[in-house]
């Protein structure tokens, strides 16, 4: 399937590239992402490739700052832009996070390829970069630091555990989004208990 239109190809941008080689990651993992299936399911050919990174590790390393900014920093921000009430930013955060995690398998096609370095520095960032934002909303909602840290890692555990069902074992989770709403909102309650 080629990205023409009327008989005028498209340039490809780095970024056409680096979305290419998340999906491929979701679907297949770390060796999915090869430069001439890329180039295939594109539609065109290494020489694109070629003009946009020297080599098939300068792609992941550029898959994986799209998949940082996607799946941290822009969530980030719009729970921010969302409310100033920190107990309001951690409910959508969670609702937000667990609803990407039960569609998206990019995050545990990562988590299963951590040994690459590339993949284990993502990760160590990303990790970091949201332990550290939800650490703040605990700080602002009155915890200590290191209750709010505490909190904030029990909390991302807890996500990493959801996102491993929702792929594993998807029957365990609430089916109904009356049923789903409750679950999470007695997350938040459970974490925010002081």
């Amino acid at each position: 399937m080629g990205r023409e239109h009327a008989g005028v190809r498209r340039r490809l941008s780095r970024d056409d590239w680096a979305d290419a080689a998340l999906a491929a990651i979701a679907q297949g993992g770390l060796a999915a992402v090869a430069v001439e299936p890329l180039a295939v399911r594109l539609g065109t050919t290494k020489g694109s490739f070629y003009w946009h990174f020297p080599n098939r590790e300068a792609l992941l390393e550029a898959a994986l700052d799209r998949w940082k900014e996607r799946y941290t920093s822009a969530v980030n921000a719009e729970v921010e832009a969302a409310s100033t009430d920190p107990v309001k930013q951690l409910r959508l955060l969670i609702h937000r996070v667990v609803e990407t995690a039960e569609r998206d398998p990019i995050g545990l096609a990562l988590l299963s390829n951590a040994d690459h370095p590339a993949v284990a520095r993502a990760l160590a960032q990303v990790t970091e970069q949201r332990i550290d934002f939800i650490a703040r909303l605990f700080v602002k909602m009155g915890f200590t630091p290191a209750s709010a840290r505490q909190r904030a890692l029990l909390a991302y555990s807890a996500y990493l555990g959801h996102a491993q069902l929702a792929h594993s074992t998807p029957q365990l989770l609430p089916a109904s989004p009356a049923a789903r709403r409750a679950y999470l909102d007695h997350a938040v309650s459970t974490l925010t208990l002081r």
